[in-house]
């Protein structure tokens, strides 16, 4: 038995020697249904993945640090700003693949890394204390408007999803427009920024608040029954909306990946990413992680399906934009004293 260490707060990894082919993985994904996603891959192909498992920071740290001398082929993480600072600091190299270039829409993909699955930002109500006529029709800009004073729940500012979200408006908006939103929502809201994104969807659901912002995939995660009865039961009294449906569309992210710059399996990590594009990949995803399909041909799992599956997304903003707009988005957001 031949051992691969990783030294520090990673996964350990066992290479069998009966494994000619291997592919590093190194991911800030956490869902444990990833792991039978890559067992499958080694029984399709053969090539064994070694994975290592942390908090992108944590991870972009490492492979700085490593430089030429860094094991990783490829890097997998969420958000497309996290994958735009990878790129900005020369993490990921280019790649050649028609597979991905032909399955994943433009929009969701750079010169240098691959969405493999969308996630939308939606907002949340409760529809026995708040329209569901006047819920249909929200848009990311109205929860500024004073009518929703102290009624609006959401994360904090240093959370990267609600920092793409604000770059989004940016790229939309402005700053100036922006600026003045996130002051507006930041009187609207009701408590302090706490908690994660289950827990704003909890809060409409035990009436502290009428309006919440979270992603798309936490309402099937409670509803699954996978965080407890009392996280389903909260779940089944919410609605998600999806946003900004009479202009530009609901804002997307993703989870996604690319080849490492130093890639000592470059080719295995190509079939690893395009593997992830199968079929049989997005239906593991979508049925497990609860995230919407990244290839056509591919339905949501029902537990999300059920609120809609033709809604219309932003494709207008591309989410490159995210990283690029970073900087702006979190100083106007704490500017405003969120």
């Amino acid at each position: 038995m031949k051992k691969v260490i990783f030294t520090g707060l990673f996964v350990l990894s066992t290479v069998c020697s009966s494994f000619a082919a291997e592919v590093n993985l190194f991911t800030s994904r956490h869902y444990s249904s990833d792991v039978e996603l890559y067992k499958k891959f080694t029984n399709n192909t053969g090539i064994k993945v070694n994975v290592i498992k942390a908090k992108y920071k944590v991870l972009e740290k490492r492979l700085l640090s490593e430089g030429k001398s860094s094991k990783a082929d490829v890097i997998i993480t969420v958000d497309a700003g996290a994958l735009g600072s990878a790129t900005k600091k020369g993490i990921f190299q280019k790649i050649k693949s028609e597979t991905l270039n032909s399955k994943i829409p433009s929009n969701f993909r750079s010169a240098h890394w691959y969405g493999i699955a969308k996630r939308a930002r939606l907002i949340y109500f409760n529809p026995e204390t708040f329209s569901p006529e006047v819920a249909k029709n929200l848009n990311y800009e109205d929860l500024a408007n004073p009518m929703f004073k102290r009624k609006v729940v959401i994360r904090k500012s240093s959370n990267v999803y609600n920092q793409s979200l604000v770059s989004s408006l940016v790229a939309n908006n402005g700053v100036s427009k922006t600026s003045k939103w996130a002051k507006g929502l930041v009187s609207n809201m009701a408590r302090k920024p706490k908690g994660n994104d289950r827990a704003q969807i909890l809060a409409v659901a035990a009436g502290e608040a009428d309006l919440a912002v979270a992603n798309s995939y936490y309402i099937a995660l409670m509803l699954s029954g996978k965080k407890g009865p009392e996280q389903q039961a909260a779940a089944k009294k919410v609605r998600p909306v999806f946003p900004n449906q009479s202009n530009r569309g609901t804002h997307m992210n993703i989870s996604g990946g690319g080849v490492a710059k130093y890639a000592p399996n470059k080719e295995n990590a190509i079939k690893f990413l395009e593997f992830l594009l199968t079929k049989e990949a997005q239906e593991h995803i979508v049925n497990n992680s609860f995230e919407y399909p990244m290839i056509a041909g591919v339905e949501p799992n029902k537990l999300i399906a059920q609120f809609g599956t033709s809604f219309k997304q932003d494709n207008k903003t591309k989410v490159t934009t995210y990283y690029s707009n970073q900087k702006k988005a979190l100083t106007l957001m704490k500017k405003a004293g969120w």
